[in-house]
């Protein structure tokens, strides 16, 4: 088996359905969230028998980051690489969240709402924890690491299908 690497700057092509496709890149490594891949998904659907330039599709809108494994999306094939480009769009914006009040023990009921939230930037060491999102807090991203599966949910979707706490 040929081994899967991937680098910053990889460009994917994620088919939506037969006839439709999204892409996203890989822009950084997150080293506060397992090292794992930071995404960013692009909202433009494109009809599947279509190649658009790569400078077309980074200068598209981003529809959501994410942490995920590009290469095993690769390899479970989920999605197919289609080119680099140093075009990564800025980081410094990009917020996530994340609560342990996600997960249940057998017998009880998982918490529907959290209350105690904390939030970081990418490589940013200092989580700060906020217990109640507010304001531009509520448009953070969830940050845990999520399968390639749930990628191509919400590209699909908007929103992922797996039980995780809501913020209000």
């Amino acid at each position: 088996m040929q081994r899967t690497n991937t680098k910053i700057g990889d460009v994917f092509a994620v088919n939506i359905n037969d006839q439709q496709k999204k892409f996203m890149q890989y822009i950084t490594s997150d080293l506060t969230q397992l090292n794992s891949d930071v995404i960013r998904a692009f909202k433009t659907i494109y009809p599947i028998y279509t190649n658009p330039s790569l400078q077309e599709i980074v200068s598209a809108e981003v529809e959501f980051y994410a942490h995920c494994i590009t290469k095993l999306g690769i390899k479970m094939g989920y999605w197919d690489k289609i080119g680099n480009t140093s075009e990564l769009g800025g980081t410094a914006h990009v917020l996530f969240r994340d609560t342990n009040d996600y997960g249940r023990k057998l017998g009880e009921e998982s918490i529907k709402v959290s209350e105690k939230w904390h939030i970081w930037h990418i490589n940013d060491y200092d989580f700060t924890k906020v217990g109640k999102l507010v304001g531009d807090q509520k448009k953070a991203e969830i940050g845990v690491v999520v399968t390639p599966d749930d990628i191509v949910t919400r590209m699909k979707t908007g929103k992922y299908d797996f039980i995780y706490p809501s913020f209000e």
